[in-house]
């Protein structure tokens, strides 16, 4: 399971660890260069010396000039910019022609990085970091980003926003000059330089972040993309933090390399896990989703066992009119899909026949009104519930949702349901913890307009307000579990409990985003709930497999493909 450390905890486990005895600040800043390194060979293998292992010890033979590579470091006044002399120095070792250039006075280094901005300067040059910098070298095959990293908490100098700025204008000229194979891979160490770790926002000043919309940062005007390192590699230590998956964090971070992430080898960087707070921030990882793990608190037992359909529930999806069934028989083959024991909808007597032509193993219930859905629930197999796909906003479908609140039935409340719970306080005041919420950016704003207004204020300084902070005021307001959706999925129920399911790098699944989508989502949802899984389980599990479904269906996806999908990815974890 991964932790989601924040920079200050991250800064607690060093000390603590440096405090210990067991390591020091000079051995972990070096453990961290050669990690560095090595995450990149192990990126790009072509980079990678060809005679024996690397880094290479001081003695290693270097390549012949012919396959010299180079490397520019950009080192910060800090311990990244530390972690940056001792890339350079290894990468040297290893016969690669290296450039460093420093931000800030070598007098006022802390002690660890001027011990190794020391070493450096035994071997090489450092040059000082102005805007002019790029200028003075030859496009090298690696740039290093060791500026910041974890520590900052204000927008980057700008001088340094002009140094990535001239870089954005320069990178096209040397693909012209020197061709496709030779490309420039840039790296980052710990996180982009200007990226807010705790929250993934790029940290600017009021005048500029005013201008830019956080929905399309491909778009934003290069002065914007500026104002952050955009690395296609970003290697960081002992676990990730919430700013590599949040906001922009997953698009200036390029790719992690991480301890207990599959997509590259773990960095390892020598210490226990100590000192955190009861307050944590995980990922839903398939895990948590298969067979049980001794540390796992949200292990699910998906597979089935012995028992008769009613033994893994009955769930009621309400429906909307005649022409609104179709986002209801979505949920509806989701919540079946996923192994709730029976599903029925519940729509208007208009809209029977309609729903009738359209679905077989789900069946139908009339539900005219408030008092005949509690007709309907006097079937006490009825477990779980979901309300919202294409249901109306009117009086009647007002009145069923507080009907259902107050049957004690667990449920999920999504799309139209969300939008009567934002209008209508006394409505919203009747939510339980038995209830999840589904909101997307739109509906979290009209259900929460101070939280959703705080989250959209650009972000000046750092710690920033962060998606997890959001969500997890939204969910002790509401008194249930939310599911704050987008590429950076966030949960959270009253407790304080969080995770994030990050459909970003390896496990971006963009074909999502079509109409449909998120009441398939509802459906998993409600089907686990009817299985008897916990609110907070239920969102974590329906969430993780919703993305792997649009995954291993990929492009051309719609959303009636999702349930379709179900059984393959659920037969690959071993389900």
């Amino acid at each position: 399971m991964t932790e989601l450390l924040t920079a200050a905890q991250m800064r607690a486990i060093e000390r603590a660890a440096i405090e210990s005895g067991d390591v020091t600040g000079l051995e972990l800043m070096e453990r961290a260069g050669r990690g560095v390194v090595d995450a990149i060979f192990a990126q790009w293998p072509e980079l990678a010396p060809s005679r024996g292992p690397a880094p290479a010890p001081p003695g290693y033979l270097p390549p012949e000039e012919g396959d010299r590579r180079r490397v520019v470091v950009l080192c910060g006044p800090g311990n990244n910019g530390g972690d940056g002399f001792v890339v350079a120095r290894l990468l040297r070792e290893a016969g690669w022609a290296v450039e460093v250039f420093l931000y800030g006075d070598a007098d006022k280094l802390p002690p660890d990085a001027r011990v190794n901005y020391e070493r450096w300067v035994e071997l090489g040059a450092v040059e000082a970091l102005t805007d002019a910098w790029i200028t003075c070298c030859d496009q090298p095959d690696v740039l290093i980003d060791a500026l910041f990293g974890l520590g900052l908490n204000r927008p980057l100098p700008d001088e340094l926003v002009e140094c990535f700025h001239a870089l954005l204008e320069f990178q096209p000229k040397w693909k012209r000059k020197l061709g496709r194979d030779r490309r420039m891979r840039s790296v980052a160490v710990d996180i982009s330089s200007g990226v807010c770790a705790d929250s993934g926002n790029v940290l600017s000043v009021p005048d500029v972040a005013e201008k830019v919309t956080e929905d399309s940062p491909d778009r934003c005007w290069p002065r914007f993309m500026a104002l952050a390192f955009q690395a296609d590699l970003t290697v960081t230590f002992h676990t990730p933090n919430p700013g590599h998956y949040l906001s922009l964090g997953s698009v200036k971070c390029g790719q992690v390399a991480v301890k207990f992430l599959d997509a590259l080898p773990p960095v390892e960087i020598g210490f226990p896990v100590v000192g955190l707070s009861e307050s944590r921030i995980q990922l839903v990882e398939p895990v948590q989703l298969g067979r049980p793990h001794p540390i796992s608190r949200y292990f699910i037992d998906l597979p089935k066992r012995t028992g008769h359909k009613y033994d893994f529930g009955h769930a009621l999806i309400l429906s909307g009119g005649i022409g609104k069934g179709g986002a209801a028989r979505m949920a509806a083959r989701g919540a079946l899909r996923i192994g709730a024991g029976a599903v029925t909808v519940g729509c208007p007597p208009s809209a029977l026949i309609e729903n009738a032509a359209q679905v077989n193993a789900v069946m139908l219930r009339k539900v005219k009104d408030a008092g005949a859905l509690a007709e309907v629930l006097e079937d006490k197999r009825i477990n779980a519930l979901c309300l919202g796909p294409g249901m109306g906003t009117g009086a009647r479908e007002a009145a069923l949702v507080s009907a259902a609140l107050k049957s004690g039935r667990r449920i999920v409340l999504d799309a139209d349901a969300l939008t009567l719970l934002s209008q209508d306080a006394d409505l919203f005041g009747q939510l339980s913890a038995g209830c999840v919420l589904t909101p997307h950016a739109g509906e979290f704003a009209r259900l929460f307009p101070d939280i959703a207004a705080r989250l959209d204020t650009p972000a000046t300084t750092g710690p920033a307000y962060s998606k997890i902070d959001a969500t997890r005021e939204a969910a002790a307001r509401a008194g249930c579990t939310v599911l704050f959706k987008g590429p950076d999925t966030v949960i959270a129920d009253p407790d304080g409990r969080c995770s994030v399911n990050a459909a970003v790098y390896d496990r971006s699944a963009p074909w999502l985003a079509t109409a449909g989508a998120g009441d398939v989502l509802a459906g998993f949802i409600t089907g686990l709930l009817a299985r008897g899984f916990a609110p907070m389980q239920a969102a974590e599990a329906g969430a993780w497999l919703h993305v792997e479904c649009a995954r291993a269906f990929g492009p051309g996806l719609i959303a009636e493909d999702l349930p379709e999908a179900l059984p393959g990815v659920l037969k690959a974890l071993g389900v």
